[in-house]
């Protein structure tokens, strides 16, 4: 089903299946009907509140996902964070997106409490998620109820979910691929959606909620395949948010399931092309969405309905990649003879980690080399985290005493995993560039 915002969502499959359940969590269950009641409840409060701006710090509960919903029905400008993130951070976040109310863990509210602003006059339908960069670089992309309607219609034309279904969300809320691809998939194709408990339930969320369908990041997938904590009932996977193993793809192809993978972005809302079937790299475009490539292979992306309202407050840095309507993805591609879009790789220099964070290499490097006081580095993936290469006489654990202050405020996800050093000089090109394709040749990510 095409829903235009939230609000119909609700209220259709609520009219259609009342009775049929929409959320779990836990031994909890919520109908259509009651999901539409708690949502409209919640929506009146918050309504009368006078807030106007609500920071989300998701948990992935059906609490959780009963206030985001409430809030947009309310006229609130929603804000997604994400509770793991550090304390400096998320004070910068509330500044910056103008949040005068935040829903999450009592403890942390309290402590971000007197950084509330005083709110906006213009958010009403607008739900900024962040992109995965450094403390710097995150942006904050200005979504819609609406918009994110139509990518979930996207997937579902390409990959229907049946009201008989369950999809388990494990992924967070507070990133679009977790949103739609783990939430609004599901309910708007009126099955049933399970919400993961967290991750400490990684282990056996499986088994205690029998799902039919699940999305994943590789990490996860990986995760999951290894301690063999698929569920039989399941029947569908789908892949996404960043570069997937394909002997990964063919494990749980052998074990009888439909396995697809996705392509997308948060500033066109999530997915924008999927594989259907036979070769899980060879992606489909969704519906409402044109793809087109440029001389040296960037993919461009017209996606009308999807696309981002641009970066909030930042009306330069969406001008450089939103031209004429056509989003410029810094990202490679091919399409094969039948037309299907491949991924070949990156026009931007970014790390992509297995778990979908991306991280800006420029200016992650700048700042390590600030502290450090020596240019000559350079920083790749290594055994799924980033890895630091320096050139140079020095002690590693000196370089991590002075990199402490810098790795204590970035995310968990985005911290160095280890320290090379090297003496051969970093390949570069004459202008300087790091040539970081010869350092993957190196092999000194290994």
């Amino acid at each position: 089903m095409r829903f235009d915002h939230f609000e119909q969502l609700l209220r259709y499959w609520a009219d259609e299946r009342p009775d049929a359940p929409a959320l779990r969590y836990e031994t909890r269950v919520l109908s259509f009907s009651q999901l539409r009641d708690a949502v409209e409840k919640r929506a009146e409060e918050l309504r009368a509140s006078g807030k106007s701006c609500l920071g989300l710090l998701s948990d992935g509960s059906m609490d959780c996902v009963i206030e985001l919903f409430a809030a947009n029905l309310a006229g609130m400008q929603l804000v997604m964070l994400d509770e793991n993130a550090p304390s400096v951070l998320l004070r910068q976040l509330l500044a910056y997106t103008d949040i005068d109310t935040l829903w999450g863990d009592v403890d942390l509210v309290e402590e971000l409490s007197p950084f509330l602003t005083p709110g906006v006059t213009d958010g009403k339908g607008k739900i900024l998620f962040f992109t995965s960069g450094t403390t710097e670089r995150a942006k904050a992309v200005v979504l819609t109820d609406h918009s994110l309607c139509q990518s979930a219609f996207n997937g579902s034309a390409k990959l229907p979910l049946s009201p008989s279904d369950t999809l388990l969300c494990l992924l967070p809320l507070g990133h679009v691929f977790g949103f739609v691809c783990g939430l609004l998939w599901g309910l708007s194709c009126g099955a049933c959606v399970a919400l993961g408990r967290g991750t400490r339930h990684y282990i056996d969320d499986c088994a205690f909620y029998r799902p039919t369908a699940l999305s994943a990041v590789p990490l996860l997938l990986g995760f999951l395949m290894k301690q063999r904590l698929l569920n039989p009932e399941l029947k569908l996977i789908l892949v996404g948010a960043g570069d997937c193993p394909p002997a990964l793809l063919q494990s749980a192809a052998a074990m009888g399931i439909r396995v697809s993978f996705g392509y997308g972005l948060t500033e066109t809302s999530s997915g924008v092309a999927i594989s259907v079937q036979g070769d899980p790299y060879a992606m489909e475009i969704c519906p409402d969405d044109t793809i087109t490539l440029a001389e040296d292979g960037e993919i461009l992306i017209q996606a009308p309905t999807c696309m981002m309202q641009g970066y909030y407050k930042r009306p330069e840095s969406t001008a450089e990649v939103l031209i004429d309507g056509v989003f410029h993805t810094g990202d490679l591609g091919r399409f094969d003879e039948e037309g299907k879009l491949h991924i070949t790789g990156r026009k931007k220099d970014m790390l992509v980690l297995p778990d979908g964070t991306k991280i800006f290499l420029p200016e992650y490097e700048a700042a390590i080399a600030k502290l450090l006081g020596n240019p000559e580095l350079a920083v790749v993936l290594g055994d799924s985290r980033p890895l630091l290469i320096y050139c140079g006489e020095a002690d590693e654990q000196e370089i991590s005493r002075k990199l402490l202050p810098l790795m204590t405020e970035l995310p968990r996800g985005q911290r160095l995993g280890g320290v090379k050093i090297v003496q051969e000089p970093l390949p570069r090109t004459a202008t300087g560039k790091i040539k970081r394709w010869e350092l993957q040749q190196k092999g000194w990510q290994a």
